[in-house]
Protein backbone atom coordinates (compact mmCIF):
# COMPACT_ATOMS: atom_id res chain seq x y z
CA UNK A 1 0.00 0.00 0.00
CA UNK A 2 1.51 3.32 -1.08
CA UNK A 3 2.00 6.05 1.48
CA UNK A 4 -0.27 9.03 1.14
CA UNK A 5 1.71 12.10 0.08
CA UNK A 6 2.14 14.89 2.61
CA UNK A 7 -0.44 17.56 1.94
CA UNK A 8 1.15 20.85 2.93
CA UNK A 9 -1.14 23.84 3.11
CA UNK A 10 0.43 26.91 1.51
CA UNK A 11 -1.44 30.20 1.26
CA UNK A 12 -0.57 33.68 0.18
CA UNK A 13 -2.38 36.49 1.95
CA UNK A 14 -2.52 39.82 0.11
CA UNK A 15 -3.32 42.64 2.51
CA UNK A 16 -3.74 46.36 2.06
CA UNK A 17 -3.11 48.22 5.32
CA UNK A 18 -4.15 51.73 6.34
CA UNK A 19 -0.92 53.67 5.63
CA UNK A 20 -1.34 55.68 8.84
CA UNK A 21 -1.31 52.44 10.87
CA UNK A 22 1.42 50.48 9.08
CA UNK A 23 3.94 50.61 11.95
CA UNK A 24 1.39 49.29 14.47
CA UNK A 25 0.29 46.62 12.01
CA UNK A 26 3.85 45.47 11.33
CA UNK A 27 4.58 45.17 15.07
CA UNK A 28 1.46 43.06 15.69
CA UNK A 29 2.16 40.89 12.64
CA UNK A 30 5.77 40.28 13.71
CA UNK A 31 4.61 39.34 17.21
CA UNK A 32 2.04 36.89 15.82
CA UNK A 33 4.50 35.28 13.41
CA UNK A 34 7.13 34.85 16.11
CA UNK A 35 4.63 33.21 18.49
CA UNK A 36 3.19 30.92 15.82
CA UNK A 37 6.54 29.64 14.55
CA UNK A 38 7.88 29.21 18.09
CA UNK A 39 4.87 27.47 19.64
CA UNK A 40 3.01 25.64 16.86
CA UNK A 41 4.72 22.53 15.48
CA UNK A 42 2.37 22.53 12.47
CA UNK A 43 3.41 26.02 11.35
CA UNK A 44 6.32 25.31 9.04
CA UNK A 45 6.94 28.90 7.99
CA UNK A 46 5.39 32.34 7.91
CA UNK A 47 7.07 35.03 5.83
CA UNK A 48 5.78 38.61 5.69
CA UNK A 49 6.96 41.12 3.10
CA UNK A 50 5.80 44.46 1.73
CA UNK A 51 5.69 45.37 -1.92
CA UNK A 52 8.76 47.51 -2.62
CA UNK A 53 7.81 51.18 -2.54
CA UNK A 54 4.34 50.38 -1.16
CA UNK A 55 4.69 49.44 2.53
CA UNK A 56 0.91 49.30 2.92
CA UNK A 57 0.76 46.35 0.47
CA UNK A 58 1.70 43.39 2.67
CA UNK A 59 2.06 39.79 1.54
CA UNK A 60 2.24 36.84 3.92
CA UNK A 61 3.36 33.44 2.67
CA UNK A 62 2.20 30.70 5.03
CA UNK A 63 2.98 26.99 5.15
CA UNK A 64 1.31 24.49 7.46
CA UNK A 65 2.03 20.78 7.90
CA UNK A 66 -1.55 19.90 6.96
CA UNK A 67 -5.15 21.10 7.13
CA UNK A 68 -5.50 20.30 10.84
CA UNK A 69 -2.42 22.40 11.64
CA UNK A 70 -3.92 25.30 9.71
CA UNK A 71 -7.26 24.97 11.51
CA UNK A 72 -5.47 24.78 14.88
CA UNK A 73 -3.51 27.94 14.03
CA UNK A 74 -6.74 29.87 13.47
CA UNK A 75 -7.84 29.20 17.07
CA UNK A 76 -4.63 30.12 18.91
CA UNK A 77 -4.62 33.07 21.32
CA UNK A 78 -1.81 34.83 19.43
CA UNK A 79 -3.63 34.59 16.08
CA UNK A 80 -6.94 35.73 17.57
CA UNK A 81 -5.16 38.68 19.24
CA UNK A 82 -3.58 39.64 15.91
CA UNK A 83 -6.92 39.41 14.04
CA UNK A 84 -8.77 41.43 16.68
CA UNK A 85 -6.16 44.14 17.10
CA UNK A 86 -5.52 44.62 13.38
CA UNK A 87 -9.14 44.40 12.17
CA UNK A 88 -9.52 48.17 11.75
CA UNK A 89 -6.08 48.49 10.12
CA UNK A 90 -6.75 46.08 7.24
CA UNK A 91 -8.44 47.73 4.25
CA UNK A 92 -8.56 44.53 2.22
CA UNK A 93 -7.53 40.88 2.54
CA UNK A 94 -7.36 38.27 -0.19
CA UNK A 95 -6.33 34.67 0.55
CA UNK A 96 -4.86 32.78 -2.37
CA UNK A 97 -4.93 28.99 -2.24
CA UNK A 98 -1.91 27.34 -3.82
CA UNK A 99 -0.66 23.96 -4.91
CA UNK A 100 2.92 23.51 -3.71
CA UNK A 101 5.43 22.52 -6.36
CA UNK A 102 8.73 22.56 -4.45
CA UNK A 103 9.22 23.75 -0.88
CA UNK A 104 12.79 24.02 0.40
CA UNK A 105 14.56 26.24 2.94
CA UNK A 106 17.93 26.52 4.62
CA UNK A 107 17.42 26.85 8.35
CA UNK A 108 16.22 30.14 9.77
CA UNK A 109 17.11 32.93 7.37
CA UNK A 110 16.05 35.80 9.66
CA UNK A 111 17.27 39.14 8.43
CA UNK A 112 15.85 41.35 11.18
Amino acid sequence: MAERPIERIVRIAELEIDPDRIDSFKALLAEEIEAAVRSEPGVLFLHAVAVKGAPEMVRVIECYADQSAYQAHLTTPHFLKYKTQTADMVRSLRLIETEPIALRAKGNQNSN
